[in-house]
């Protein structure tokens, strides 16, 4: 990865590209530790000190979620707080309805108008979310005593105010990201989502030093828990272990072997040659397990207009935690109808096997049309079921050992680690991908 960057620095284009991909990405950090106005920031750090400590229980999956996805921007109230937590949202309910309604069906298969239309869409819905999010989020300020204001039309001057930040703020970040698409290295949406997790690094490698810390006795509790010591050697060698699993698992697919038949035109034979067709074992990436995510931070998402601290709803919002059985027992589930789902609007077999038919393919072995359709559907099938399971572990580990050790208020979850792996084995790949492109050489050179 490194030799990469090395060779593409070298090239002033893509020297020129990464250089505005980190003025965005510094852009984008500034922004991250901005208050909003009317804000006591005093008060804001002890109720969030809580979540800095080892003795702290994250029950709030919602804070949890969007602080580690905001690089820290969200428990602070930046403006930058929403994160692009919203236009991932946004993108997700434009592809679910590109499937439910036709007129956005017919939309999407309209070629590049098509999806400058889509892409408006959902600009506009990311907008809308982003202000449903910030309203919810100053209700939690309010009501957790964080706003300086507390009764009369400052309230509604202040409420008005603090919302237009947070939405203007998603705003801001999505249009940074289209940025880094236009003038950037690509990938302008991932790349902010990879550079707020690893901000978020430092405050994961502060958790471990406090935990040693209860190893030796020196922390919070007084005296020495030695447990401590293999529960942070155990939590590392899993953090590298599934980081190797993704990288294999990123790269991994099952390719069906494809013959096409010879024919000939005029005096030349064409065709003839042996080809495959891959399928990623990791068919929606990452995409089930924000699905699930988003669908899970629901009850959260109410619970910060509410802010119910006592009686019924306040168990029945605890379930919704993530340190909740409950939870972890939907977030599986979750992550195996949505890859399924993902799998089903993403790849259809009938096309598929039409399009090899009318290029004269064929799988060795299997007849052509509704036989190679239903050999094609049952191996999506087997590999969607391999790919989901190896999401759901990934993703549930981190949760599981937490739950066991009380540690889980470390930020670097499986969500995380399988974004900043694949964002990193993706933007690899284009940097590779464009120093091919300019060292192309044609037959006149």
């Amino acid at each position: 990865m490194f030799k990469t960057i090395r060779n593409a620095w070298v090239i002033p284009d893509l020297r020129k590209k990464i250089l505005f991909t980190l003025l965005i990405i510094i852009v984008f950090r500034i922004g991250s530790v901005i208050p909003v106005p009317f804000i006591d920031t005093n008060a804001l750090q002890e109720a969030m000190a809580p979540a800095n400590s080892v003795s702290s229980d994250v029950s709030n999956n919602m804070i949890a979620y969007l602080n580690t996805l905001s690089g820290g921007a969200f428990s602070n109230a930046t403006i930058f707080a929403m994160g692009i937590t919203p236009y991932i949202n946004s993108s997700i309910i434009i592809q679910l309805l590109c499937v439910a309604i036709p007129a956005l069906e017919r939309l999407s298969k309209e070629g590049e108008a098509g999806r400058k239309k889509i892409g408006a869409i959902t600009r506009y819905v990311t907008v809308g979310l982003g202000l449903i999010q910030g309203t919810a989020y100053f209700f939690y300020l309010h009501n957790s005593g964080i706003t300086k204001y507390r009764e009369g039309f400052d309230v509604v001057f202040t409420a008005i105010v603090i919302v237009l930040v947070f939405t203007a703020g998603t705003a801001l970040m999505m249009w940074l990201g289209e940025q880094i698409n236009k003038n950037g290295i690509g990938n302008g949406i991932s790349i902010l989502l990879f550079a707020g997790i690893i901000a978020r690094l430092p405050f994961t490698i502060n958790m471990l030093v406090q935990y040693w810390g209860l190893g030796l006795g020196t922390g919070e509790e007084g005296s020495a828990q030695p447990q401590y010591f293999v529960f942070v050697i155990l939590w590392v060698l899993i953090f590298l272990a599934v980081i190797w699993i993704i990288t294999f698992m990123q790269d991994s697919e099952r390719r069906i072997p494809i013959q096409y038949a010879k024919r000939v035109v005029g005096r030349k034979m064409y065709g003839g040659q042996s080809s495959h067709l891959p399928i990623k074992v990791a068919l929606g990436g990452v995409l089930p397990i924000i699905f699930a995510s988003s669908i899970l931070s629901i009850p959260s998402t109410i619970n910060l207009f509410l802010n119910v601290k006592e009686g019924f709803w306040k168990g029945f919002f605890d379930l919704f935690s993530s340190n909740s059985w409950l939870y972890i027992g939907l977030y599986f589930i979750l992550i195996l109808m949505f890859a399924y789902f993902y799998t089903t609007i993403q790849y259809n077999p009938v096309e598929m096997a039409n399009n090899l038919k009318s290029n004269n393919g064929t799988i060795p072995g299997i007849r052509s049309g509704a036989p190679t359709a239903k050999y094609i559907k049952k191996i999506l099938s087997r590999i969607t079921l391999i790919g989901a399971l190896f999401l759901s572990v990934i993703a549930l580990v981190p949760l599981v050992y937490g739950k066991f050790t009380n540690m889980g208020n470390l930020s670097l979850g499986g969500t995380s680690i399988i974004i900043v792996v694949g964002v990193a084995l993706e933007t690899v790949k284009q940097l590779e991908s464009q120093m091919m492109m300019r060292h192309y050489k044609g037959f006149l050179d």
